[in-house]
């Protein structure tokens, strides 16, 4: 807690170890932002085709959709060294691989098949370090670690503005070394990051959440005898420490009524990760929606250069929204929470389609982007409390996969809309994506309920997994 007594970014900061992966996970996660549009940039300048740059693109974005998920599934269950150091390894060989192939003229097919490895290696470092600031937030017990877990919510604010700055930076570097260096400049650039960054970020392991291998009948009971005697200070007697470990032998204590944050084979499985998939999916058709139709609103006024600034304004509003909500003490629960943003995010992309002037639609873009950061926040928030530790990864990268497949149907559809119809036609799709997620969360927000909503019994206030169990007489 800072100095009011409330959370915030210094207080986040200062927790042991944060620095140590903050630091090289920001480098990591940059080439995020970057192969799509390196891909589109050089594709284009080896084809002449936007449309084949694009296609191409949204291949290894779709790739990287499908595959992430299994990649933080497989972090969760080995530990995330295990497979981030392969994974950065075969993502720098396959960037290369793409490159060669579309310098050398090689046919379009060739393209396509060296796109989806390229898209499916891509480093997941935001969902990891997220999975690292939940394993070190939620650690503790009583006063001190109900005290860590309040500043989960700051956590997830810091990453959203780190992940927006992450969008900011990555296509302007990238941009800047295809037009200014050479074509290729940009994606050999995202390849050299990528190697680096996850070996140094793969280097920490001692912040990394601990890895969650499949345990025997035997080895279960005994872990779960082993935490129930920690847990009352070893003086239970060995009748008590099997109750225990029945009981903490799955991810800590159930709660009655409620399997939703029962462990699962799959983060998938839990029915409120699969609602936040779509409310994330949403989201990602606002980011790809946008990026297609503030250019071609751009070009058919004749002012190709203010695309950039336009879209900066709602990246901008999106940092300050996130800085803004990371600053807060929320007395609402995550569940309320998004609840309450997600409609304004809807009701901010209402107006797009109708809007013809430059000051205008900038004003928008800047509430839009206001209305996105907490919407991302919540979620993030809530998988804290809906996923046990041992699945947080996968459930990370599905709400990014989420993002990122939103993102590549909400481009493709909104370039149709904006060629068939004009670019007013593209600014729809915001909307449409928004509006069905919207409906999807108010009818199934009961599968957002977290442990907080909930009748249980616990030593303190963290999420599902972290929780110690106490005697109820």
């Amino acid at each position: 807690m800072d100095a009011a007594g409330k959370p915030g970014y210094r207080q986040l900061l200062r927790t042991p170890g944060a620095w140590s992966f903050v630091l090289p996970g920001f480098a990591a996660r940059q080439p995020f932002a970057m192969l799509t549009i390196g891909i589109v940039l050089l594709i284009q300048h080896t084809s002449g085709s936007y449309g084949i740059a694009g296609a191409v693109s949204a291949t290894a974005g779709v790739s990287m959709a499908v595959f992430a998920p299994q990649g933080g599934k497989l972090a969760d269950r080995f530990g995330q060294a295990a497979v981030l150091v392969p994974g950065v390894l075969t993502h720098a060989a396959s960037v290369t691989l793409l490159t060669v192939l579309a310098l050398g003229g090689a046919p379009l097919w060739a393209l396509f098949v060296a796109a989806v490895p390229a898209g499916a290696s891509v480093p997941q470092v935001g969902p990891m370090v997220r999975a690292r600031w939940a394993a070190l937030l939620g650690d503790g017990a009583g006063a001190a670690g109900g005290a860590r877990a309040s500043l989960q919510t700051t956590a997830a604010a810091f990453e959203s503005v780190t992940d927006e700055f992450t969008f900011v930076i990555g296509p302007v570097l990238t941009t800047a070394l295809c037009t200014g260096v050479h074509p290729a400049a940009g994606l050999l650039a995202e390849a050299t990051l990528s190697l680096i960054g996850g070996l140094l970020f793969a280097a920490q392991r001692h912040t990394q959440p601990a890895p969650s291998r499949p345990r025997t009948p035997a080895r279960t009971a005994r872990w779960g005898a082993r935490r129930t005697s920690s847990g009352a200070g070893g003086a239970e007697t060995a009748g008590a420490g099997a109750a225990g470990a029945g009981a903490a032998g799955a991810s800590g204590p159930r709660r009655a009524g409620s399997g939703a944050h029962r462990p699962a084979a799959s983060a998938l499985g839990v029915p409120g990760v699969r609602v936040l998939a779509v409310v994330f999916l949403g989201i990602g058709s606002v980011f790809g929606g946008l990026q297609v139709s503030l250019t071609a609103f751009t070009e058919e006024i004749g002012q190709p250069g203010i695309n950039g600034v336009l879209y900066g304004v709602f990246a901008a509003g999106n940092m300050v929204a996130g800085i803004v909500c990371g600053a807060l003490s929320w007395r609402r629960s995550p569940q309320q929470r998004l609840l309450i943003a997600y409609p304004l995010l809807t009701l901010a992309t209402s107006a797009l389609w109708a809007v013809h002037a430059v000051p205008l639609l900038g004003a928008l873009g800047l509430l839009v982007g206001l209305c996105i950061a907490p919407a991302l926040i919540t979620g993030y928030t809530l998988v804290d409390a809906l996923v046990p530790a041992t699945a947080r990864t996968e459930a990370f990268t599905w709400l990014t996969g989420a993002v990122a497949l939103g993102q590549a149907g909400a481009a493709t559809a909104a370039g149709q809309l904006a060629d068939g119809f004009g670019p007013s036609a593209g600014f729809v799709v915001p909307l449409a994506g928004t509006g069905l997620a919207l409906t999807t969360l108010v009818l199934l927000r009961g599968r957002l309920a977290t442990p907080s909503t909930d009748p249980v019994v616990s030593g303190s206030t963290r999420g599902v997994g972290h929780r110690e169990a106490v005697t109820v007489d």
